[in-house]
Formats: structure tokens, sequence, C-alpha cells
């Protein structure tokens, strides 16, 4: 796979004219019918997008980039059968499998005494973005500004992936910085390939409906 920073899921493409969308809630009501993301998510998504672009702007991520990710690690905070609250929390916490070593899966022994994946053996990954406690105890944010940083609240997980992305001054609206990033949460690259497409797709998609102008 090539990437380019003229890709949409690696550099921004944002709409011109008379049709942009009033805030950012207009705007997820608006691209959820042609991604299939549901809205809570996609809020989740932009205003990451938005917060980093004001505390980060070089690094230039893009809401699509966290779509792509947040679908494959749980779609969307939809994985087994849960869905998204309108606050951000699931349903249903959703947890990845114990990573005891077996399987094809790293040892990492128990670092928060089971308190986000109730395992005080080993640990796992938890929430719509699938962080691992001892990242999230690292990265872990807080969107709503309530004093509780929760990766199970795809609010606070999609704004803590965010700047995971982008720490170290990482450029992810070029192509190298992009990829780095994403092996960077994931060392796989058929993981970075259907981040990649699942990112382009929704960014190409959203782009087109809100470009459409409406009579």
């Amino acid at each position: 796979m090539r990437l380019t920073a003229a890709d949409p899921a690696v550099a921004p493409r944002q709409p011109s004219g008379a049709n942009q969308p009033a805030s950012l809630t207009d705007w997820a009501n608006r691209v959820t019918g042609v991604t299939g993301i549901p809205v809570t998510a996609l809020w989740a998504y932009g205003n990451a997008e938005l917060a980093i672009r004001a505390t980060s702007p070089s690094c230039q991520l893009t809401w699509a980039t966290l779509a792509g990710i947040g679908r494959v690690e749980s779609n969307h905070g939809q994985f087994g059968g849960a869905h998204l609250l309108p606050n951000g929390e699931e349903s249903a916490p959703v947890i990845g499998v114990p990573l005891d070593g077996t399987g094809g899966v790293r040892n990492i022994p128990d670092t928060d005494h089971g308190r986000w994946d109730g395992d005080p053996v080993y640990d796992h990954a938890v929430g719509p973005m699938q962080f691992l406690p001892s990242t999230w105890r690292v990265y872990g944010a807080d969107a709503l500004g309530n004093g509780q940083p929760d990766p199970e609240n795809i609010n606070d997980a999609a704004l803590a992936a965010a700047d995971y992305l982008c720490v170290g001054g990482r450029d992810m609206g070029t192509a190298s910085g992009w990829w780095s990033g994403i092996m960077s949460y994931n060392d796989s690259a058929d993981y970075g390939q259907k981040v990649f497409g699942l990112a382009d797709s929704y960014a190409r998609e959203a782009y087109a409906a809100l470009s459409t102008t409406t009579h």
C-alpha cells in the first residue's frame, strides 16, 4: 500500500460553501447516514480532532483516522452486541482477550489490579479504542470534563487515542507520520491497511455528503 498526503485519510479535506455544518452535532447527524458510524461515535471522533487541533495543531490528525481505528478495534463500541449510550458510555464493557502469551498474543501481567478489565492476573485491552490499562494510565483523557477519565467512554477514549497518535510532535498529515502513528497503535501492516481503507472511505463519504448542496 502506498500513502500520499493527498489521501483524505491522511490530510484533512473539508468542503467549502454555504452547506457547512452549523455545529459538531449537526455534522455528526449529517455524516452518520453515509458512513454508518453511530452519531455518538462520530461526535467523539470529531471532538477529538477539534481538541487536538487546539493543543497540537501540527499533528493534523483527522476524525476519519480515529474512526478507522474505532471500527477495527470495536465496531465503534458495538462489539459483542454492545451499543453506545448518549453520554458515550457503552451498554456493556468491551474487553479483549487475556494477554497471557497464548494464541499469538503478548504476555502482559496485570497492571491495574483488575480495575478496568476485571482480571487481576493478566491485562486485557479495554473500551471502544482498546487501550491497555498501562497505556490508559499514561494517556487517559477526560473529554467531558467530569474528572473521571474512562476507557469505556468513547469520548474519553477517542481523545486519548488522538493524544497517543500525536505524541512526540508526530505529523499525521504526512504519509510517513500517519503510518508511524498507526504502527505505534498496533504494529501490524494488515491492521494499518484496514484502518487506512476504512478511514479513506469514511473521509470520502463525508466529504461527498457535505459537499452536496440542498435546496
